[in-house]
Order: C-alpha cells, then sequence, then structure tokens
C-alpha cells in the first residue's frame, strides 16, 4: 500500500499568499482534491451547485478547520507545524502503523492511504483540546489541529486511532443509518487502544480520560440502557454528549462530552484484559462478542 502524506503546509503557505476571495477555490481544488473520493463517499461536493450551498468548504468548517480568511491565526500555526516536523512526525506514524499490520496479518482495503494535516479553529474543538481527525474511509485519514503543549505530543496517537479506523472499515461495513451504540462504542474504543498500544497510556485522547469517577459510573448505566438505539443521529446524542447534542439540534440523553468514547474505550480495554485478548486479534472481532464478555454491562 503506498502511503502519501499531502504537503498541505506548503499549500497552506500559498493560500495564505492569496486574495481571500481566491482561497475557498484553492482549498477546493488543490487541498481537498486528493481527498474527493473520500468527500463524494459522504456526499459532500467539492463545489456547491447553488452559492452557499454545502459543499466541502463549508463542510470542513463544521468539522472545525480554521476559516479561510484567518490569516494571521492561520500563518503563525503554519510556521509551528513547520518547526515541530509534524508532516515527518505523520509519515513516521502511518510506516510504524503499517508495519504493525503486516506484522499481525491486517490489513486495509486500499491501494493508496493519503493523509492531510490542516489547521483547527481552537475554539470548535475546545472540548479536545484542540485537535481531532477522521479516518472512517479506508485510504484517507484527515487531522485537524491548532497545537498546543497538550496535543502535539499526541499527534503519533490520534493518527493511529484514526488509521485504526481504516484497518476496522476494511473489515466491516459502516452504515451510518443502521450503526448501534454498542457498535460505535466499539468502534471508538478499538481506535483508542490501539493508539495505546503503539504509544502508550499517556498519549491517549481527552475523549477517554475527561470523566471522573462517578461521571463514569453514571455513564456506563446510561449506555447499559441504550446499547441497541440506532440511527446516527440518536447514537451521536450518546457518543458525543449533551453539548455536541444540542449544538447539532439532536435530542440530549444525560451525558458529558464524548461520554461514549470514554466508555467505549473502557469496555475494550476491560474485554481485552478480562480475556487475555490483543488488539490485532479483537479488531476482528464483533462489536456484540467485545460487549457481552467486557463485564462492564453486567
Amino acid at each position: 500500500m503506498k502511503i502519501t502524506v499531502e504537503d498541505t503546509l506548503e499549500q497552506y503557505e500559498k493560500l495564505y499568499g492569496l486574495e481571500p476571495c481566491k482561497r475557498e477555490d484553492f482549498f477546493r481544488y488543490t487541498m481537498m482534491k486528493p481527498f474527493e473520493a473520500m468527500w463524494r463517499f459522504i456526499n459532500v461536493p467539492l463545489h456547491a451547485k447553488e452559492p452557499g450551498g454545502y459543499d466541502v468548504v463549508m463542510a470542513a468548517k463544521m468539522l472545525g478547520h480554521l476559516d479561510l480568511s484567518e490569516t494571521e491565526t492561520g500563518t503563525h500555526v503554519l510556521q509551528n507545524l513547520k518547526e515541530i516536523g509534524a508532516l515527518s512526525t505523520a509519515k513516521e506514524v502511518l510506516h510504524a502503523c503499517t508495519d504493525f499490520t503486516l506484522q499481525h496479518g491486517l490489513k486495509i482495503h486500499a491501494d493508496e492511504l493519503k493523509l492531510g494535516l490542516y489547521i483547527a479553529d481552537p475554539h470548535k474543538l475546545e472540548l479536545v483540546n484542540g485537535y481531532s481527525g477522521f479516518g472512517g474511509i479506508p485510504g484517507f485519514i484527515q487531522v485537524t489541529i491548532y497545537p498546543n503543549n497538550y496535543n502535539i505530543p499526541r499527534i503519533p496517537a490520534v493518527i493511529a486511532h484514526e488509521f485504526h479506523h481504516n484497518i476496522r472499515f476494511s473489515y466491516f461495513d459502516w452504515d451510518h443509518g443502521n450503526i448501534t451504540v454498542g457498535e460505535y462504542l466499539i468502534i471508538e474504543g478499538l481506535a483508542e487502544s490501539f493508539a495505546r498500544e503503539l504509544y502508550g497510556q499517556d498519549s491517549i485522547g481527552p475523549w477517554v480520560t475527561s470523566l471522573d469517577e462517578e461521571d463514569e459510573m453514571y455513564s456506563i448505566q446510561v449506555l447499559k440502557n441504550a446499547l441497541n438505539i440506532k440511527g446516527f443521529a440518536e447514537v451521536s446524542s450518546y457518543m458525543f454528549g449533551d453539548i455536541y447534542a444540542k449544538e447539532q439540534g439532536y435530542s440530549p440523553v444525560g451525558l458529558s462530552p464524548y461520554a461514549g468514547y470514554a466508555i467505549g474505550y473502557k469496555a475494550v480495554q476491560s474485554f481485552m484484559n478480562l480475556n487475555h485478548v490483543g488488539i490485532a486479534e479483537a479488531t476482528l472481532l464483533q462489536a456484540d462478542e467485545i460487549i457481552e464478555q467486557c463485564g462492564l454491562f453486567d
């Protein structure tokens, strides 16, 4: 499998040198063109049919990208990403993850894996300490980051997390309309467990570490009664919590931010420890099997 890390830092440098009126098309047709197949898969066109319509520029903003007009902030972050060697780190991580898959007989169903690193709006990603990722379609990974002292050391782990989604969805179909809460819990728990396997406990993200013990026990009870609920809006409320649900117009369910991620991670870790199963083997198991044998929802 060919590995390609897009030179988004050079692209941003060119973008910030353009007049503001030309930036959206540069973003569409230069920066996002390599990911056109990914966007098409989730029904996002590079350019809307109608002015102001839904397209990749609007979708990127919703996912936490910094507004393309924010030149001063963007150029500051761009320099920071260059100084920390972010793209070199990304390439090293992808090769390390690929080596792991080869050693354990796993694979990604894609001839090429493309990664893009993008500048985040720190306010939009405040709940996750300024960084996030998307890896739900085999062959593509995107990471969005506003670098800070917390997330810079965790760049390898978030890439590994998204890489695992590429593996998992090479074996199991992702049907966002029919996915259950239980399945989503395990998807995210496996991905973060994979990141931990490669980069250690200290590298795991805020989406699995933000609950205190009391909130954790409460969340387990709420999720225990919701494992079979289906529907992307409903499931998202359980995974991302009430703040996100209200922002998206979904019904809140009484959970803290990213409670589903935290409990999914705890469930997978518990399953692996109780059953002496490694992450490579767990990756290929059905979600129901992990849920039934994790000891968390008894």
